[in-house]
């Protein structure tokens, strides 16, 4: 565990609504929690630790309140400046999301380094869209930007996290409905609010009746919003669109500042793939750069949470107690070395940290699996250890490393009028608003009375009645348009670290469709687990029009064998003697992303759907395979 020290309190007090003008003139609102004595602020200097949010900033509930965040830090010697995202809550402009960010970024720090009480060492913390921010600004180079802790932001949006491979993930469109509610537009007229709540509680819903347009989507009584979520549902293609370094950092990185930095990820994250793809691209470009890989899922405060969606991941998952004395602490003693220059902090840190699932396989007192794990260190990534391997897809739907024999293509018929519902997976903000009951109240905070469409992170790969799926329910594996290969059992732990790829040969009578790939850790049927157990892992999906290149799509003819090869979000996990590797195919995973209509037509614009015939292909000339990073025993 990280070293403590003991800490002295200062109490802290808050300025609000300090307005900083950006190059532009628009005026950014910031709040600043600076350290107090007897209720008047300390001369400092000090340094600072900077958020951006689009989010609610005082209300202090739910993980988008930054106060807690302000009082730790200041009482322990920091100020704490936390700007509210252009054109959000008491920021001038008009919000668009993942634009200007890095503007942005560069004019507030700069502005807070000129204050008498900042000593210009200046570091930014954040999660999600607070992260995406921070990289954006880092582009820039502020000369006082000194240290970050990014935790799951993305990289480049056109292939992860904001579209994925060609598809949409369609999170984003539930985002801006459900955050929507609380656009300035929405604050200013009660009848524009009003409606963004009907909206919001009818979610998916407005999933099943893609594609929208213009005046025919939630997002109607706001243009603006509208504009911006339709133009990040149809550019699909890569163009101009996806120059923008606020939503693509890949083409910059060589510009980016180097300064110490974490980027912390968690294997059920939606940012799980471009966590690690920072640090692989900055690492050689950048001194005290660090990989923090936990096994949760969206959200700094789940890093000290061991439940991931229905699966426990045992007492060994948090960095409370494991890592550190919670992940507050492990911060603060980032920004204790960086920026205070405190020799004592973040001494003989690891480069690389990941939680490796898997070991145990128990029930806990709720009757949810305890999957199990724990922490383990590197000085690269993919870990020391590991290589690659072929496991073969074949006729039989086994799945192995023997060379595939001359077989029959497998097939599976796939409905985008009945795609494959998503069970729990690496998803966020997949929330819809829950209508008013009676004695329930609602509340500004815009984190309040939702539910989810989509469970975050793990769980048994089976519909029910009461989730967002419709009859006949049952094992994922068991409907017409899914194809299951599946490994013999395991002999002995077998692990598995790193992004595994697929490498699929298709043929299909549609001229577009999409291929989905999901890894499951299957448990044997036991006394605990009389109907074994079904994990997801990771997993992908893929837009065929896209397997040349994502400027140029190229449509399919009918009968043609394609190949499709990509990369699945990364795991890490232990397979137990007598588990199973199963790998599930379909094209599909809704409402995670958006179905693909299987007609060719321009993306997000389609007129119908159409039925596909689908088949994989797996023979000598036609190798369709799993390339599973598996890390050696000893």
């Amino acid at each position: 565990m990280a070293e403590q020290k003991d800490e002295q309190f200062h109490d802290v007090v808050i300025s609000r609504s300090v307005k900083v003008v950006a190059r532009d003139g628009v005026k950014l609102s910031v709040d600043i929690y600076r350290p107090a004595k007897d209720g008047e602020p300390l001369p400092g200097p000090f340094p600072a630790v900077m958020t951006r949010s689009p989010y609610d900033t005082r209300s202090g509930k739910g993980p988008s309140g930054q106060a807690g965040n302000g009082e730790y830090f200041a009482k322990r010697g920091y100020l704490y400046a936390v700007q509210d995202s252009r054109g959000r809550y008491e920021s001038e402009g008009d919000f668009v999301l993942l634009d200007q960010d890095g503007e942005d970024g560069y004019d507030v720090i700069e502005w807070l380094a000129t204050r008498p009480y900042c000593n210009g060492m200046i570091g930014t913390q954040g999660s999600s869209l607070r992260a995406w921010n921070q990289n954006a600004t880092a582009l820039l180079r502020p000369p006082h930007l000194k240290a970050m802790w990014i935790n799951q932001g993305g990289s480049n949006g056109l292939k992860t996290a904001l579209r994925h491979h060609g598809a949409l993930e369609l999170r984003w469109l539930a985002w801006a409905v459900t955050n929507g509610i609380h656009a300035q537009e929405a604050h200013a007229d009660p009848a524009i609010q009003t409606a963004m709540v009907r909206n919001a509680e009818k979610m998916y819903d407005w999933f099943r009746r893609l594609p929208w347009s213009e005046g025919n989507s939630p997002l109607s009584p706001l243009p603006k919003w509208e504009k911006w979520a339709l133009d990040l549902y149809r550019n699909a293609d890569d163009g101009p669109f996806w120059q923008n370094p606020s939503r693509n950092f890949e083409p910059y990185r060589d510009q980016s500042a180097d300064v110490p930095t974490v980027y912390a990820g968690a294997w059920y994250d939606s940012y799980a793939r471009s966590s690690i793809e920072n640090y692989l691209a900055m690492e050689p470009r950048a001194s005290h750069q660090y990989l923090l890989m936990g096994g949760g899922v969206h959200g700094g405060p789940n890093f000290d949470n061991r439940m991931i969606g229905q699966v426990d991941l045992g007492e060994g998952a948090p960095i409370k107690g494991n890592l550190s004395k919670d992940r507050k602490y492990m911060m603060l003693r980032f920004f204790d070395r960086f920026l205070k220059g405190d020799e004592t902090a973040w001494v003989d840190q690891p480069k690389i940290r990941y939680f490796r699932m898997g070991g145990d396989g128990s029930r806990n007192a709720a009757g949810q699996l305890v999957h199990g794990g724990h922490w383990t260190v590197d000085t690269q990534w993919p870990p020391s250890g590991v290589e690659e391997q072929d496991w073969f897809l074949h006729g039989d739907l086994s799945l192995s490393s023997a060379e595939p024999a001359a077989a029959a293509a497998s097939r599976f018929l796939y409905d985008p009028e009945d795609p494959m519902p998503t069970v729990a997976g690496n998803v966020s903000s997949m929330t819809q608003n829950l209508p008013p009951f009676p004695r329930m109240m609602r509340t500004g905070d815009p984190i309040s009375l939702r539910q989810s469409i989509v469970l975050q992170g793990a769980a048994d790969q089976v519909t029910h009645a009461g989730m967002f799926a419709e009859p006949p329910y049952g094992d994922l594996a068991e409907r017409e348009d899914v194809l299951v290969f599946t490994t013999a059992p395991f002999e002995t732990e077998t692990e598995v670290t790193g992004s595994p790829e697929v490498e699929i040969f298709l043929s299909s009578d549609a001229p577009d469709t999409d291929i989905y790939c999901m890894l499951q850790d299957i448990y044997p049927s036991s006394e605990t687990w009389p109907e074994g157990y079904r994990m997801n892992l990771c997993d992908s999906l893929f837009r065929v029009r896209y397997r040349e290149s994502y400027a140029a799509p190229v449509m399919m003819q009918e009968g043609e064998v394609v190949r499709i090869r990509f990369t699945l979000y990364p795991t890490s996990n232990a397979f137990q003697p007598g588990h199973r590797l199963r790998l599930l195919i379909s094209s599909s995973s809704f409402p995670r992303f958006d179905p693909n209509p299987n007609t060719g037509e321009p993306i997000g614009r389609h007129t119908h759907t159409r039925k596909a015939v689908n088949l994989i292909h797996h023979d000598p000339q036609h190798r369709s395979r799993l390339i599973l990073p598996i890390k050696r025993e000893g």
